[in-house]
């Protein structure tokens, strides 16, 4: 069984089936997708079908589906419409009124219990698993076992899980210890470009050979034993051709696949 995590795929699905025809997931193996399925692409509901059909699979909310689900709980409001469209809803919203009133209940029901946040163990390391990242820890020093890593997560604002930036990628965790130990955060949410201009470190530049956006390893990883404390794989589909690509990581071996988008998908 291997396990394997993406995130921010924002509407591009023909490169997400091509990608995972290259990986060809066994029924043992297991999914984590961390939101932002919808908006700026051409097919976001064909994101979220193929992501539904997936092994395993455990997916999380991002900031779009907060946003789309802000539109579907009030959409008079003044501002709910104008929001989502700001960031890339028009798409969305299209196949969304497209679907009968069974298809339209179905789908919100389903985003609606997508949960802000997941934990798992992978080869001897727990990685938490959130769409944008975390408010840091500032706690005294404890052992993060699987149960308080559950408490301290269930304490956390989901909206900040779903929309925190600079308070998570610029400042330690709090959650790995001076040997390294402890766990990891996966996020996505912050396209890797941005974080050219962090304080914090990256393992490797922020853009891979080609130009294109790729997922980096951040941290202040002299302090925590060589250990990168987050993992940045937004690697910019939400910015289409040339800028972004599919990636998906097995955490089994910390493995890399990426899949270029090509233009009208």
């Amino acid at each position: 069984m291997a396990t394997y995590v993406f995130s921010d795929i924002h509407g591009h699905a023909a490169p997400l089936r091509r990608l995972l025809e290259r990986i060809a997931p066994s029924d043992e193996d297991r999914f984590f997708c961390l939101g932002d399925m919808i908006d700026r692409g051409p097919d976001p509901l064909g994101v979220i079908e193929t992501v539904r059909a997936l092994p395993n699979v455990c997916v999380l909310s991002g900031n779009h589906e907060d946003l789309m689900l802000s539109w579907v709980h009030d959409p008079l409001g003044g501002s709910t419409l104008l929001d989502w469209a700001i960031n890339g809803g028009g798409m969305t919203l299209r196949g969304y009124e497209a679907l009968d009133e069974e298809g339209r209940e179905e789908l919100v029901a389903w985003i609606e219990s997508l949960p802000a946040y997941a934990v798992c163990t992978v080869a001897g390391r727990t990685y938490v698993l959130v769409h944008a990242g975390i408010l840091p820890y500032r706690g005294p020093a404890r052992t993060w076992d699987e149960d308080a890593l559950e408490a301290f997560l269930c304490a956390s604002d989901p909206q900040d899980l779903m929309w925190v930036r600079n308070e998570f990628w610029d400042n330690p965790t709090g959650l790995l210890d001076s040997e390294g130990n402890g766990p990891i955060v996966i996020a996505g949410h912050t396209p890797t470009l941005y974080l050219k201009d962090s304080p914090s470190a990256t393992d490797r530049p922020v853009l891979d050979e080609g130009g294109a956006c790729q997922s980096v390893r951040v941290g202040d990883a002299h302090l925590s034993g060589g250990v990168y404390d987050k993992w940045d794989i937004d690697s910019g589909c939400a910015g289409g051709p040339g800028f972004g690509q599919v990636t998906i990581i097995r955490l089994d071996d910390g493995a890399e696949f990426r899949e270029p988008i090509a233009e009208g998908e």
